[in-house]
Order: C-alpha cells, then sequence, then structure tokens
C-alpha cells in the first residue's frame, strides 16, 4: 500500500521561468501530492512587464509537466492590492481537503488574504515566503522601512512556517523575532542540469565573435531589468573609468534606463565598447552567460537575483553588491573579494579592475562558481520545502515541537484531487 502524501495547493501569482521546473519536481517527489493554482498566465502568456518595459513571453514550456489550474482574476491586472483578486480560491482550498497551502503570490494582493483565511477556516497549513534580506524598500523611502519594521513581525507571525530563498532573508525574519524552528531555508535555484547542458553546447568563440570580442577581450556583463534600483549606470561608470580597451561591457536587458544608458556611453567616450542586446529570452541566456568573462549586478535593491545562479550554472563568475541577497550564498564562497558596498563606484572600479587583469583567475572563479551550485539546487530546495510543510503541518495539528520532532509528522489526507487535470 502506498504511503500516504502531503496534498498541497500552491497558489502562484504567474508562471515564471525558474519555478515551473521546480514545480515538475516537485509534483514527482514521493512525499507530496501537488496542486498549481495560477492567478495568472502572465510569462506564459504574452503580457506586459513592467520592470522590463516590453511584453514578455518566455520561450521555455512553462505549464508542462505538472497538474494545474487558472483561477479566474476579477481584479484589474495591476500591480496593485486588487490587480490579483482571485476569489475562486476560496472555494478551490475549501474544497480541497489539503494539508498546506504554500502562497506565493505577495501579500501585498487580495489573493493573498483569500488563500489565508481559507486555509486558516480549513485546517490547513499555511506557508508563505519572504526572499528579502533587509528592511530597506526599493524605492528608499523612510517611512516604509518604519511600517515594515512594525508590521512583519505581526504578517510573518501568521505563517505556520515561513519560507525563505537565502541565509540573508533567514536572518532577517529570524531578526522580527520569528522563532528560528518556524523559518526553514528553501533556497531560490535554477534548474541546474538545464543550464549545465546549454551551456556546453555554446559555440563561445562564434558568440563574442558577434560582439566584436577578440580572444583576449575581457567581456563584462550586465543581464537584468534597466531600472534605477538595479543600477546599470554605476557599471557603466566603472567600466568608462577603468578605460581598458581590452574590454567590452554587454547589457543584456531591457527598461525604462536604455536611452540614458546609450547616452551616457556617448558622453563617456565608450560607446564603441558597449554592446546593448535588449531582452534576451531563456533559451537564449547560456550563450551570454557562457560567452562573457565576468557577470556584474551593482543593485541597490536585490532581494535575490536568480542571474547569479544562472550564470553561475555557466561557468560565469559573479560581482555584486552588498545588496544582493544571493552574494553570501553563491558569491562570497566563490570570492568574497567580488562582493562590494552597494552605491560605491569607486569599490565596483577597484573590484572590476582586478578582477579583469587576469583573464586565467576569473576561469578558475567561474569553475568554483560552477561547482558551488552542485549543492544549492532543486534538491535542496525541495527537501527545505518538504520539511517546512512537515513542521507547518505538525503546528497546525498538535502542539508546537522543536524543528526535529516535527519531521516525523506523517500525511494523512488521501482523498481524489479536485483539481488535477
Amino acid at each position: 500500500m502506498a504511503e500516504p502524501k502531503f496534498r498541497i495547493l500552491a497558489v502562484c501569482s504567474h508562471a515564471v521561468q525558474y519555478m515551473s521546473p521546480l514545480l515538475r519536481r516537485l509534483e514527482s517527489d514521493p512525499r507530496v501530492d501537488l496542486q498549481v493554482a495560477y492567478c495568472s498566465l502572465r510569462g506564459a502568456e504574452a503580457g506586459l512587464d513592467p520592470d522590463f518595459n516590453t511584453t514578455v513571453k518566455w520561450d521555455l514550456p512553462l505549464l508542462d509537466g505538472y497538474s494545474w489550474q487558472e483561477i479566474p482574476n476579477r481584479g484589474s491586472g495591476d500591480e496593485g492590492f486588487f490587480g490579483l483578486y482571485n476569489p475562486g480560491l476560496w472555494k478551490v482550498i475549501r474544497r480541497g481537503n489539503f494539508d498546506a497551502v504554500l502562497c506565493f503570490t505577495g501579500y501585498i494582493r487580495a489573493s493573498f488574504w483569500i488563500s489565508y483565511f481559507a486555509a486558516k477556516f480549513s485546517r490547513a497549513a499555511f506557508l508563505f515566503g519572504c526572499d528579502q534580506n533587509s528592511l530597506e524598500p526599493r524605492d528608499g523611502r523612510a517611512w516604509k522601512r518604519w511600517v515594515k519594521n512594525l508590521s512583519w513581525p505581526i504578517l510573518y507571525g501568521l505563517a505556520d512556517q515561513v519560507v525563505v530563498s537565502s541565509n540573508a532573508a533567514r536572518s532577517l525574519i529570524i531578526s522580527l523575532g520569528i522563532p528560528e524552528e518556524d523559518v526553514t531555508l528553501t533556497p531560490l535555484v535554477v534548474d541546474n542540469d538545464w543550464w549545465n547542458a546549454r551551456a556546453r553546447e555554446v559555440n563561445r568563440d562564434a558568440v563574442r565573435a558577434t560582439w566584436g570580442a577578440a580572444p583576449d577581450t575581457q567581456v563584462v556583463l550586465f543581464c537584468g531589468k534597466l531600472q534605477p534600483w538595479k543600477c546599470p549606470l554605476d557599471l557603466l561608470h566603472a567600466f568608462a573609468t577603468i578605460n581598458d580597451a581590452r574590454s567590452l561591457l554587454v547589457i543584456a536587458g531591457e527598461g525604462p534606463q536604455r536611452e540614458e544608458l546609450q547616452a551616457e556611453a556617448g558622453r563617456l567616450g565608450v560607446a564603441d565598447r558597449v554592446r546593448m542586446l535588449g531582452f534576451v529570452n531563456q533559451s537564449d541566456l547560456p550563450a551570454v552567460y557562457t560567452s562573457a568573462d565576468v557577470l556584474v549586478l551593482p543593485s541597490a535593491f536585490e532581494p535575490f537575483a536568480a542571474v547569479v545562479a544562472e550564470a553561475s550554472c555557466c561557468g560565469c563568475p559573479v560581482i555584486a553588491s552588498d545588496c544582493v541577497g544571493a552574494a553570501p550564498d553563491l558569491i562570497a564562497p566563490v570570492n568574497p573579494d567580488f562582493v562590494f558596498p552597494a552605491g560605491n563606484v569607486d569599490a565596483l572600479t577597484e573590484v572590476l579592475r582586478q578582477a579583469i587583469s587576469s583573464k586565467s583567475a576569473l576561469a578558475e572563479f567561474g569553475r568554483k562558481a560552477r561547482a558551488r551550485m552542485d549543492t544549492w539546487s532543486y534538491r535542496e530546495n525541495i527537501d527545505g520545502t518538504v520539511r517546512a510543510i512537515a513542521r507547518a503541518v505538525r503546528k497546525v495539528r498538535y502542539s508546537p515541537l522543536t524543528a526535529d520532532a516535527a519531521l516525523d509528522v506523517s500525511p494523512p489526507n488521501t482523498g481524489n484531487s479536485t483539481l488535477r487535470k
């Protein structure tokens, strides 16, 4: 007789390129029976991404290989509280006989609260996450930090388990007074196997030739949304200050700062050594990472940065600011000197100058970056997720125990799914 499984509903705001492979693997895990409820199919279907400032449809299959259902959105579809308003979640959760609900919509959405109250009325454990590593808001407004400092201890205290994407996020949540046993690391990961395989297929010399890069050229890469909080202008200024004729700056991304970057490159006299690739879809990114010598992410606000994991899988080392959530977990173990203070262009300039001074040293750091990803994978994420579910279910059904004792709980529900397609 088959062992019972935890019956889980994952509530997702939209389809995400690095989340879909994880959902496929999670559904195949013998410890869980997974259902996915989408509040929107943005990402799988073409739609405006406000941060990229362009229409985006990821060119990989995001909805294949796992059970999912779209819950009609009665909201506006914008970034406000009622942008995601999916009242159908109430019926799905109340009738689903789930052991736990994992919510990935964000607490600023109405659908988060529908899911929360439906789970509580159903005696299902409710888990949600945090990927931020500080209380600093993206727009830098001080009053938001004050509000978070007061409200987040209450907010995250509502979770039966808080799942966090990095050790920096875990430290933040614990610092708010949330008990350590209620916070579980589920590392933000990408499909390492896919990235590794695609990187091996890249004709590096051919790709670099399209950028006008000679064999001895040091290619510095920026990959991300061209938004002020990503600070691409900081990198441009550092690159121009170094003024190494053997270096090339490749910018892969789209956003409202594109024209400003182009104009500033001209003003700084480096426009002939800057390549603007525009938005690069998922299937083309392995070639970009593999063909670069170093990725630089100078963000002033960056909860994690999946691009760090993607680049590392492709053997591209990463320089990043200390505001990047992935820095302590994925960059410092490779080379702690590659982490610099956010906003300090002089420090970035010096780190970048040292990095591109030795092509062989960068290549070695690239090998170390790839090796670091061996223990930052879907395996660690799924094990952490199942552990968090076990702890949360135990907390709801019984009295709070230590984290280790909570893992003894067995999933009792075996009823048929109401959502499975």
